[in-house]
C-alpha cells in the first residue's frame, strides 16, 4: 500500500468568500496573486471546484487522510466514497460530477506546484460506477435540443402584448440564434447589439473558450419568419424597453408577475439580480416556454437546449463542423459541435434509409 504523505509545512490554506480553502506555495503568491488566479477561471469551473474540494477536504479529514499531495489510495478510496454517498438532494452522484471532483483536486496539486497524483485506481472505480449505473438504467440526463420546430411552437404560446412574453421572445430567438450559453445570454447588455442592413451583430465580452476575454461577435441574419427573425424579435423588445426609458444597460430584465420591468422605479421582477436576469432565469424562461408549448416532457428543457437546438438545426441545414463552431464559439474540432452532426447524419445518412423495409 502506497504510504500516506503530509503535505509541505509552507503550504498555508487560503480561506474566504471569494475562493475555496485551496493551498498554495507560500514564498510563490501572495493573497492577491492567488485571488488573481483563482479568477482566472471561468465561474462555474470556480463553483464547481469550491463545492467539490470543500466536500473532499472534508472527506479526507474524517477519512483520516491527507489531502495533498493525495496518494492513488486516497483518490480510489474517495471515489468509492462518492460512489456510495447521495448528494444533498438524496440522488446517487452521477459519473461526471464524480469526474469533475477528480478533475478539481488535479488542479489543486497543479496550482500548488505539487506532482500529478497517479489516478489511475481511481478510473478504474469509476469506469466500474459508470457500468453498474448503465445497468441500473440510469442516464445522462441531457436538455433535449430546440430545434427550429419546437422554438416555433414555444414562440407560438407567448404572448406578443406583454413585456414578459416580448422579453422571453427575445431571450428564446437570441439565444438559438448565437448558440448561446445561458450566462452568455444573461450577460449581454443593449449596447452590445449592433443593428445593420444584413441584421444584428451581438458582441459576447465572456465566453467558456475566450479565456483572455478578447470579447467575440457574433453576426445573426434576418429571419424568414417575422415571429422568430431575431432582428424584428429584439427590436419589438427593445422599443417596450425604450417605452420605459431604458435606452442602456441590462438587455433582458426581471419583469414581475404585473409585468413591471427591472429597472424602472416601482415594484421590479424576481428572478435576477438587481436589473439583469440571471443565468437561472434563463433556464426558467426557457422551461415556461416549453410548458406552455405543451412540448412533450416539458420540465425536462433547460437553457441548453438552445444551443444544442440551434446548432443541430444548423447542421440539418448543411452547415459544416468549423462554421457551427466557430458560431456558437465552441474550440475548433469541438467533439461536441460532431456529436450533433453525428446525431444529424444518422438520419439523413442511415444505414437502413433505402433498403426496401
Amino acid at each position: 500500500m502506497t504510504a500516506e504523505h503530509h503535505p509541505p509545512e509552507n503550504l498555508p490554506i487560503l480561506t474566504g468568500t471569494a475562493y475555496p480553502a485551496v493551498p498554495v506555495a507560500a514564498d510563490e503568491l501572495t493573497d492577491e496573486a492567488a485571488r488573481l488566479v483563482w479568477e482566472g477561471l471561468a465561474e462555474n469551473t470556480r463553483l464547481a471546484y469550491a463545492h467539490d474540494w470543500n466536500i473532499y477536504l472534508r472527506w479526507a479529514t474524517e477519512a483520516g487522510r491527507t489531502p495533498i499531495p493525495a496518494s492513488a489510495a486516497t483518490l480510489a478510496n474517495y471515489v468509492a466514497y462518492l460512489t456510495a454517498t447521495p448528494t444533498a438532494k438524496g440522488t446517487p452522484h452521477s459519473p461526471a460530477s464524480i469526474d469533475r471532483a477528480l478533475g478539481c483536486i488535479l488542479h489543486v496539486h497543479k496550482r500548488a506546484h505539487l506532482p500529478k497524483p497517479n489516478t489511475e485506481d481511481a478510473r478504474l472505480a469509476l469506469r466500474a460506477y459508470r457500468k453498474q449505473q448503465a445497468k441500473a438504467g440510469r442516464r445522462k440526463k441531457k436538455s433535449p435540443p430546440i430545434t427550429i420546430d419546437r422554438l416555433r411552437l414555444m414562440i407560438s404560446a407567448l404572448p406578443a402584448d406583454t413585456a414578459a412574453g416580448l422579453r422571453d421572445r427575445a431571450a428564446l430567438v437570441l439565444g438559438f440564434a448565437m448558440m448561446g450559453r445561458r450566462s452568455e445570454i444573461a450577460a449581454l447588455d443593449i449596447g452590445d447589439l449592433t443593428f445593420t442592413e444584413n441584421g444584428v451583430s451581438v458582441f459576447v465580452a465572456l465566453s467558456k473558450t475566450d479565456k483572455d476575454a478578447h470579447g467575440e461577435t457574433v453576426n445573426i441574419g434576418y429571419g424568414s419568419r417575422a415571429e422568430t427573425c431575431p432582428v424584428r424579435v429584439l427590436n419589438a423588445w427593445l422599443a417596450k424597453l425604450a417605452e420605459h426609458g431604458i435606452t442602456s444597460g441590462a438587455l433582458l430584465r426581471p419583469v414581475d408577475r404585473y409585468d413591471n420591468i427591472g429597472g424602472v422605479p416601482g415594484p421590479r421582477g424576481g428572478r435576477g439580480q438587481g436589473d439583469r436576469v440571471t443565468g437561472h432565469g434563463i433556464n426558467f424562461i426557457v422551461k415556461r416556454a416549453a410548458v406552455l408549448a405543451s412540448l412533450p416532457k416539458a420540465n425536462d428543457y433547460s437553457a441548453h437546449g438552445l444551443r444544442a437546438g440551434g446548432a443541430t438545426s444548423s447542421a440539418k441545414s448543411g452547415k459544416g463542423l468549423a462554421v457551427i463552431a466557430r458560431h456558437g464559439r465552441w474550440a475548433e474540432g469541438s467533439p461536441v459541435v460532431a456529436g450533433y452532426i453525428r446525431e444529424v447524419d444518422k438520419w439523413t445518412d442511415n444505414a437502413m434509409g433505402d433498403v426496401g423495409l
